[in-house]
């Protein structure tokens, strides 16, 4: 039997919640702090399998880490991933190990040249996953001196008491 044009019905769509293709897991939000940042790029890593696994349960820390060039590779320092959590021990690895970063040689040699500066470091921001795959985004970052962070404290509080005074004075 022909169906015509009108006839058309939308398929039920499945209680299930799509997934979302940008999934954050974790964050470097003392890299704000510390740094000034700019030029954000996003890398794979290549990981272990259960690695993976430790990261989908939000057991990853990006506090001190930082990535680094030699032999013309990125690599990630520092990035503590806790061991899986239903692991038996037959795979004793060490959870700051370095990882690769997946990066282009354009993007290496961009990145190569602006880090060599002095006072300039590059820095993983985030780590999420995009369509499955574990991906970083990584900034380049510029030291910030002690009166540059107590300038951002300052704005931090002067910012939270306007938005307070304003949501009082909608309460009136």
């Amino acid at each position: 039997m022909k169906r015509n044009n009108l006839d058309k019905t939308k398929p039920a769509e499945s209680s299930q919640k799509k997934r979302r293709t940008f999934e954050p897991i974790a964050e470097n939000r003392k890299a704000g702090f510390n740094y000034f940042l700019s030029d954000k790029r996003e890398a794979g890593i290549c990981l272990l399998g259960h690695e993976v696994k430790s990261i989908r349960e939000h057991r990853v820390n990006l506090k001190d880490s930082y990535v680094r060039i030699f032999k013309n590779e990125a690599w990630l320092f520092n990035c503590h991933i806790s061991p899986y959590s239903h692991i038996q021990g037959h795979l004793e690895q060490d959870p700051t190990r370095m990882r690769k970063l997946l990066l282009n040689r354009r993007e290496i040699d961009d990145l190569m040249g602006k880090s060599s500066r002095k006072g300039f470091a590059i820095i993983p921001t985030r780590l999420y996953f995009k369509n499955g795959m574990v991906k970083v985004e990584i900034a380049l970052g510029e030291g910030k001196k002690q009166r540059d962070k107590r300038d951002s404290i300052k704005k931090r509080i002067h910012d939270r008491e306007t938005s307070a005074a304003i949501k009082k004075g909608m309460r009136k």
